[in-house]
């Protein structure tokens, strides 16, 4: 029992980045904490390529109420997360045109006791953004978005850990944020970026995992001409049940809030922007708990 127990919560657990096993709560595909202090920014036009080191290590499980599970649990995700960026020139609505594409590669390593351990490498599910709105003001920035997760990664159910790196379903996400400068030099800024999913049924298992609503929010102040240093953080709500015949403990929903310091610099000689931050999770419910760090690079062109 008390194994069933485990597998259960793990399954709506691994902070997004690997599947569940049908077992309890599905997390959606979103990986919070990765874009930071100024997350609703997006910068003028042109062709962009970001990669994102996504460190994410816990060994503390939360059950629905958000106790600590006596388990003997360990988990380790790496992504190597490629994002390639169109901000064009058409205007609509007073803003600028964009597209993305994000191809993750995802690392999982689990362990939940002596013999019992998975890990597992591949392709994850790649997102789509074909339209995208980003606005420059003189004191505020804004974006909106449609993305749709595709079920490129590979998935098996048969696993007794949930290492896979799809999640065999897909969604449909939409995106809206601003950040807002305090003075007029720009050196002083608050930001904030919701997403809110819609989940398809899973392929092989007769569930349908609920919406899942994120915000990632930043704090920030431009110490010199090249860089930036601030607090970040992120909030994740289960929104609404898991459905389905396969699903179980249906009306139990996940959530966690995370925060932590982000620093950022501009080379202007290789016309790159390099961010690191680290963020610690607290009051999870019904998932891991853990520390996510989370190294940025982008390249413009």
């Amino acid at each position: 029992m008390r194994k069933i127990v485990l597998i259960m919560v793990i399954s709506s657990a691994l902070f997004g980045f690997c599947c569940g096993s049908g077992l309890a709560g599905e997390s959606g595909h979103y990986v919070n904490g990765v874009e930071g202090i100024k997350a609703a920014t997006l910068p003028p036009p042109g062709f962009y390529y970001r990669m994102y080191n996504v460190f994410y290590n816990a060994d503390t499980l939360t059950d629905k109420d958000g106790n600590e599970l006596n388990a003997d649990f360990d988990v380790s995700v790496y992504a190597l997360v490629n994002r390639f960026i169109w901000i064009s020139d058409i205007k609509i609505l007073g803003g600028n045109y964009f597209m993305d594409v994000v191809i993750p590669l995802i690392n999982t390593d689990i362990e939940t006791g002596p013999g019992v351990s998975d890990s597992e490498f591949g392709l994850g599910d790649i997102n789509i953004e074909p339209f995208g709105i980003a606005w420059h003001g003189p004191r505020y920035d804004a974006a909106a978005g449609l993305s749709f997760y595709v079920p490129t990664g590979e998935y098996d159910q048969n696993k007794t850990l949930p290492v896979s790196p799809g999640k065999d379903f897909w969604t449909v996400m939409f995106t809206l944020g601003g950040t807002y400068y305090f003075d007029a030099e720009k050196t002083w800024a608050a930001s904030i970026l919701g997403r809110y999913e819609i989940h398809s049924d899973k392929d092989e298992t007769d569930v349908q995992p609920g919406d899942d609503f994120h915000f990632e929010w930043g704090i920030s102040k431009t110490l010199a001409k090249f860089g930036d240093v601030g607090l970040t953080g992120y909030c994740h709500w289960q929104i609404t049940d898991d459905s389905g015949s396969g699903a179980t403990d249906t009306d139990v929903h996940d959530k966690v809030y995370a925060i932590g310091p982000e620093i950022s610099a501009f080379c202007p000689y290789i016309k790159m922007i390099f961010s690191l931050r680290s963020l610690w999770e607290f009051d999870a419910e019904h998932r891991s708990e853990g520390n996510v760090i989370t190294l940025t690079l982008t390249k413009m062109f």
